[in-house]
């Protein structure tokens, strides 16, 4: 078995923990937003994570009731 293949059986057993699902999602958005928009930061997509997840939990919220 060659290198490439033992890592990626390796990494097919990481499990990522929220946080960091969480901070691979927005690096994610960053990096496609910011190549189409050089005025988007790493800021701006944290405040709008932040928004769109408070917005989630209100919604979530709304629906139990």
């Amino acid at each position: 078995m060659d290198d490439l293949e033992k890592l990626l059986r390796e990494a097919r057993q990481v499990r990522m923990t929220p946080e960091q699902q969480e901070a691979q999602r927005r690096s994610f958005a960053y990096g496609n937003t910011h190549f189409e928009n050089s005025r988007i930061t790493r800021e701006t997509v944290d405040r709008a994570a932040e928004e769109l997840g408070a917005q989630a939990a209100r919604e979530s919220s709304d629906k139990k009731e």
